[in-house]
């Protein structure tokens, strides 16, 4: 007794609330107080949806989504087919386009239901309601809820139009397993747009979103079919759909096709995902701020309002542009792995095409995958004799105007307890600058550094950007890649892009541009060359790495085409094997190794490096 008395009072305020909120509405021109109040407490100016992002290659195709908790596809109003909008009209609010937000007799014939039951067992929601639920509050079934509830709808309807409103509650409402909006929910489940989706499936998806765990299709098919079923014979009571289109879908067969969306090409698209961040970082300004913030905490802060600036970026909708040329990529991945079918070894490459300075293929390991350590830019390796162009014979070609044809002495050096050898001990007198980088000679590159200076030599080095130079690494042995933490492929692959631009140095990326889902660009990079060394210097260097490839120490990786050039690098104990070159149009880079730095000494006669430099070179060339 004591529970029916009390529920009789809830609802009799609540008829009264009603009945106050609805004669405010017809007297909006007289008294504003009401929305004035309305407008303070509940600020309702624009509605926006957490939305799936999108990673393309270079012709356009998507490669992947990109979603956090929400699996969403906005579908502006008019491209949500109109049965869609019908149906929900139909089996939710019936008096949709003509209440303000409530419908007062839906809602007194659900609250007399709950007083019987002395229970909340129906709500009586409008769309309005369903979509202020979903978007501002809980599911809670309270009655204090339920008047917050009604509070924002008739705030959704002050401010946005009835289209507008259906538009958000078909894009909003939760479909199961992460979906949200019909339109992603179509591409989930049947793996097509719902645009071309038949009445059938449309009246199936439809059936999910009254109660998404019951009437899940992957687990509750027979629930989701049952109630499809009754909705189909609701729209024809209701004469939305004629007879014969009642009996084409009532007997159409439904079959699951489940998509959860393109994740092609894993190497490419987690570096892209890495490169995303660091460009909204170089461009909202967040490395200045950084580098001048010297406490920890304010550090971990600005970290912390930098991921939110991300994931607000991505979860706003927007596509990635990419150079990814899907050729290239398919062609490095596979030779990475078709050449290296040793448990212990792994490999790394990298594609630039250096006539644009945009990376189009990169390969983070070995059956990569997709989030885990990549190796193409996130291991920092040391280079070997790779390093000897960009550290010693670059910069002295163009801080001596020196000739090819110069002597060196490519016999032992020994200075200050340093004493490196050529690789199998062997003493050569006197070569030539050529003969002594086609060969990859050790000692004739250390006296070349001596001669030009330490300092002198790494100021031309600071220009390709390596990250993790230090200055501990300035020393002779750094002519031969003695190094604290070594260079990235990535980083050795865009640092040879510079022999292809006339001695200019410029930052090569995956991401051309970003923008929102309607085109407008938010985001793209905006580097300057940088003159590493001079145009002589330069031509000088492509002469010789041509050598390398037609009569040095790379061999192995020439084939028939315009220009060809490039440098072996192999470090102490064969820990590392490189080889890094280009033809007319690409620089590729490739790395291989052990991860916990073991030698692989068994593999250095095959050359496995320079197998795969040519497989992906000459696919890029055809």
């Amino acid at each position: 007794m004591r529970a029916l008395t009390g529920f009789s009072i809830i609802f009799i305020t609540f008829i009264f609330f009603i009945f106050i909120l609805f004669h405010a509405n017809t007297e909006l021109k007289s008294a504003n107080s009401l929305p004035e109040v309305l407008d303070d407490k509940i600020p309702i100016e624009t509605v926006s949806l957490n939305q799936t992002s999108f990673i393309k290659d270079s012709m356009g195709k998507v490669i992947s989504d990109i979603h956090q908790s929400e699996n969403r596809i906005v579908l502006p109003f008019d491209e949500i087919p109109q049965i869609v909008k019908e149906l929900f009209i139909s089996i939710e609010d019936q008096h949709f386009y003509e209440h303000i937000g409530f419908d007062i007799t839906g809602i007194g014939r659900a609250a007399l239901i709950n007083l019987q039951s002395e229970s909340i067992e129906q709500g009586g929601s409008t769309i309005t309601q369903q979509l202020s639920r979903n978007l501002f509050l809980t599911t809670e079934k309270t009655y204090n809820r339920k008047l917050s509830e009604l509070l924002y709808s008739y705030q959704l309807e002050r401010r946005l139009s009835k289209d507008q409103i259906l538009a958000l509650y078909i894009n909003a409402i939760y479909y199961q397993n992460g979906v949200y909006g019909i339109e992603a929910a179509s591409r989930y489940y049947f793996n097509q747009s719902i645009k071309n989706a038949s009445l059938a499936k449309i009246a199936f998806l439809s059936a999910i979103p009254n109660n998404p765990t019951v009437y899940n299709p992957i687990t509750h098919f027979e629930n989701t079919k049952k109630r499809q079923e009754r909705i189909l014979t609701n729209l024809l009571n209701e004469k939305v759909i004629t007879k014969d289109q009642y009996d084409i879908a009532f007997k159409e067969p439904i079959k699951l096709k489940i998509s959860t969306g393109p994740d092609l090409y894993p190497d490419y698209s987690t570096y892209i995902m890495n490169e995303f961040e660091e460009l909204i970082w170089t461009q909202e300004g967040y490395y200045q701020i950084l580098e001048q913030e010297k406490d920890t905490n304010e550090r971990k802060k600005l970290q912390k309002k930098f991921d939110e600036k991300v994931k607000s970026v991505l979860t706003s909708g927007v596509i990635i542009e990419t150079a990814l040329d899907p050729t290239i990529q398919n062609a490095a991945v596979q030779s990475v792995k078709t050449r290296l079918p040793y448990h212990d070894i792994q490999g790394a490459a990298a594609v630039i095409d250096h006539t644009s300075n945009q990376l189009v293929a990169i390969v983070g390991g070995k059956d990569y995958q997709k989030y885990s350590f990549h190796r193409g830019y996130q291991a920092f390796r040391q280079p070997g004799s790779s390093i000897k162009p960009l550290l010693v014979y670059a910069p002295y070609f163009d801080k001596t105007g020196a000739s090819v044809s110069k002597m060196i002495n490519a016999n032992n050096f020994c200075k200050n307890g340093y004493c490196p050898k050529n690789y199998g001990g062997g003493q050569y007198g006197y070569v030539s600058l050529k003969t002594a980088l086609k060969n990859s000679y050790n000692t004739p590159a250390v006296r070349l550094l001596d001669d030009l200076g330490v300092q002198t030599a790494f100021s031309y080095l600071q220009k390709l950007q390596f990250s993790k130079v230090v200055p501990a690494d300035q020393s002779l042995p750094a002519a031969l890649g003695g190094f604290s933490y070594g260079m990235s492929p990535l980083e050795m692959t865009n640092a040879f892009t510079t022999f292809s631009n006339d001695g200019k140095f410029i930052r090569a990326h995956g991401i051309k541009r970003v923008t929102d889902l309607n085109g407008n660009t938010l985001y793209e990079w905006h580097d300057e060359p940088i003159q590493a060394w001079s145009q002589a210097a330069n031509q000088k260097m492509r002469s010789i790495l041509h050598e390398v490839v037609t009569t040095g120490t790379g061999k192995k990786a020439n084939f028939q085409t315009s220009y060809i050039g490039g440098k072996t690098g192999t470090t102490n104990n064969v820990k590392d094997l490189w080889f890094i070159g280009m033809t007319s149009n690409y620089t590729a880079g490739v790395w291989i190794g052990n991860d916990e730095s073991k030698s692989i000494r068994k593999v250095e006669r095959i050359k496995p490096q320079i197998q795969i430099w040519r497989d992906i070179m000459k696919k890029a060339s055809e």
